[in-house]
């Protein structure tokens, strides 16, 4: 299936999407990898969607993408004795270790973590930040707070704190349980919550010994002052709309999500713009223009995928978000601003044969107005490299390793075929000319630049480019 886009798309699967079905349906709209929220999913449920989409992708003879979402660390409030209690700007409430039902002027606050960390100034910020409150005093077993902002606080709800560095890993012992289920399931990705410091990833890289990729999402100030420590670690990253817009100011966030694609993009790791990007669509067949003009705007500034949440999940109208968002990524990227907007944020490549020859293709293959680069690539490196360029021409990815082109099915502009390894050079060269010419991105007579790494079979050298003509018969020439 040739997609007219380059930008991926990361659809949320949940109980408007868990059939076989639907699954398909999503996939032929548009939907390139699939994301399994584990906040909702159990371990049986995760395994039957998994078993679903390995069916849709034999069906459909093309690599699709699993990633796991892992819940991350859940800060809550106790529960009050009425259920809630108003509150006005200005009064005093306290959050304490007193596991006593709550009142207007207290609750309990079960996290001994938080009670040691908070400083005098430092902000809590309730329920998606409905309730603001500011720390005054704190003796390790009770928070002395003022109400900012907000007049309402019930059971349960979330607590958010923007000002203070908490010494939580960024696994819970669900998500442990969670983390082995999904890799049993042989997941692409692994997506981690909550991520403050690059060390948070550790404890998660030797679990995965490699069998998943890690993306983590972008959503506490602690983790976009150390961003660039944590893209080195991740194999992606996800810009976190939803609770980035909570801990951080509102303004802000069209500032960071600019940021941490620009930088991503130099670094040459994958990075998913997510949260509310066709909201609207949950109950709408169709999107408000504020929200097509949110999407088009992370389609110009490059990112690897788009990504739907409850829009794809839990909304009415699944299939018809993503196709409509399919729709907004085709139209953005036959814009004439759109090759010059992209080509203003290239970087320079790093000091390798491997990125020099990755520049040269699209320096070659733009030139001489080629049908296509084609890529080989086992462990994904050559992929990525060949996708930062971000070329005017297709990107076929051609991989030995089926995980491997699952995972790129989230990297910008890859078309990933699986196929065997070549024998030689000139077996390299016929598929590469075949491939190109069956999956409908060359004819007969039209030129193709292949790239790989001589000796074959050598992971991350490529060392070798190579203009081939397509025959006749479909096999290459020189």
């Amino acid at each position: 299936m040739k997609r007219q886009r380059n930008v991926r798309i990361l659809a949320t699967l949940g109980p408007s999407s868990s059939s076989e079905e639907m699954i398909r349906k999503l996939h032929e709209a548009g939907a390139d990898t699939f994301r399994i929220n584990m906040s909702h999913a159990d371990h049986d449920l995760m395994r039957k969607v998994v078993a679903m989409i390995r069916s849709v992708e034999r069906q459909v003879g093309r690599p699709i993408g699993i990633l796991a979402d892992l819940q991350g660390p859940k800060l809550r409030v106790g529960k009050f004795a009425e259920g809630a209690v108003a509150l006005k700007v200005g009064d005093a409430f306290i959050l304490d270790d007193d596991t006593t039902p709550g009142d207007s002027t207290r609750v309990h606050l079960p996290h001994p973590e938080i009670l040691a960390s908070v400083k005098p100034g430092d902000r809590l910020l309730i329920d998606d930040g409905k309730l603001q409150l500011k720390a005054v005093r704190n003796d390790g077993k009770a928070i002395e707070t003022v109400v900012v902002a907000g007049t309402k606080i019930s059971d349960k709800k979330g607590v958010s704190l923007p000002d203070t560095d908490l010494p939580l890993g960024a696994l819970t012992e669900k998500d442990r349980r969670d983390l082995d289920a999904v890799l049993q399931a042989e997941v692409d990705w692994i997506a981690l919550s909550f991520v403050q410091r690059p060390e948070d990833l550790a404890e998660v890289r030797k679990i995965a010994r490699g069998r998943a990729a890690l993306l983590s999402k972008i959503e506490k100030p602690q983790a976009v002052a150390r961003l660039a420590e944590i893209i080195e670690v991740s194999d992606a990253l996800m810009v976190a709309r939803g609770d980035l817009g909570v801990e951080m100011p509102l303004e802000a966030v069209p500032g960071i999500q600019k940021q941490i694609t620009r930088a991503c993009r130099k670094a040459g790791k994958p990075v998913v713009v997510a949260t509310q990007m066709l909201e609207s669509m949950i109950t709408a067949p169709v999107p408000t223009r504020a929200e097509v003009s949110d999407v088009s705007i992370a389609v110009f500034e490059g990112a690897d995928a788009i990504m739907l949440s409850a829009e794809s999940a839990a909304g009415q109208y699944p299939v018809e978000a993503v196709a409509m968002m399919n729709a907004i990524a085709v139209q953005v990227e036959k814009d004439p601003n759109y090759p010059t907007i992209i080509n203003a944020q290239r970087t320079a490549p790093e000091a390798t044969g491997a990125d020099a020859i990755s520049l040269a293709a699209r320096q070659i293959a733009e030139t001489l107005n080629l049908s296509a680069i084609v890529t080989y690539t086992a462990s994904g490196t050559t992929g990525l490299r060949a996708a930062r360029e971000r070329p005017q021409v297709p990107i076929i990815a051609l991989s030995p390793v089926v995980e491997t082109a699952r995972r790129l099915s989230l990297v910008w502009g890859l078309h990933c075929v699986v196929t065997p390894d070549a024998s030689d050079l000139d077996d390299m060269v016929d598929r590469a000319c075949r491939i190109t010419f069956s999956e409908g991105f060359g004819r007969a007579g039209d030129r193709v630049i292949v790239t790989a790494g001589v000796p074959l079979r050598t992971p991350g050298a490529t060392n070798m480019l190579r203009i081939a003509y397509i025959g006749s018969d479909g096999l290459g020439g020189i």
